[in-house]
């Protein structure tokens, strides 16, 4: 069985609870630690899919990596080898399949209410879930790539996660942990802080107070979105 490639951008922003499922599941996986300079595979096909965490960067910064993984990308959906990304993760799918990344209208940090669109192809992600609050931590977005059906929404950005095929691109997160979200908020105060003017940033205190009860359906959440994106991998 080939395992799961997943690509870590940057120490904090690992597989979360990705990894976990995965291991509840029994299946492969492989961290690539691409903040330890770990190179980019060339091709896609020794992987049965290839999933992308977030990172602070930009997909638009001028990073040696970032031009491997898009190509990487590209071979992968060439071959119709499933790719799952969140955030950074989704940015650089949708770049690399055409799309376009630029700055959100305002920054979002926290927890954030997002619906599911009315689509027969969002019900197939999502399960049958109208609408929950993700967590966020992003001043960039996507446009949609040719042919992706946008399948969930936001107050503060529209474009919250796409479906093309056996593809899923997210610009949210449904891969936080605990430990996650209490790392993220320790190294992110300043930011957090420089940015309280926003009405979709949330000061630190109120993500922690929220985060048990939020990380319960988020949870949920990821395991249909998750468990949908396993039924299109080549596992042999």
């Amino acid at each position: 069985m080939k395992p799961i490639a997943i690509f870590r951008h940057t120490a904090t922003e690992g597989p979360g609870y990705l990894g976990l499922f995965l291991d509840h599941q029994a299946i492969p996986w492989r961290l690539i630690r691409v903040d330890e300079g770990e190179p980019i595979p060339l091709a896609a096909d020794i992987y049965s899919g290839l999933a992308f965490m977030g990172g602070p960067m930009s997909v638009n910064d001028d990073l040696p990596w970032i031009p491997r993984t898009l190509a990487l990308i590209r071979d992968a959906y060439a071959k119709d080898i499933p790719l799952l990304g969140h955030c950074l993760g989704g940015q650089l799918i949708a770049k690399a399949l055409g799309g376009e990344v630029g700055l959100n209208p305002i920054k979002e940090i926290g927890w954030g209410g997002v619906s599911v669109t009315n689509s027969a192809t969002a019900n197939k992600w999502f399960g049958g879930i109208g609408n929950f609050d993700a967590f966020h931590w992003h001043g960039e977005t996507f446009t949609l790539p040719p042919g992706a059906e946008l399948v969930l929404s936001g107050q503060h950005c529209a474009n919250q996660a796409f479906a093309l095929g056996n593809h899923f691109g997210m610009q949210c997160h449904i891969e936080m942990t605990e430990d996650m979200v209490r790392n993220w908020c320790s190294a992110g105060a300043d930011e957090i802080m420089v940015a309280a003017s926003s009405p979709a940033v949330q000061p630190v205190e109120v993500i922690q107070i929220e985060m048990r009860d939020k990380l319960i359906t988020l949870h949920r959440v990821a395991e249909e979105v998750y468990s949908r994106w396993l039924r299109g991998l080549r596992l042999g």
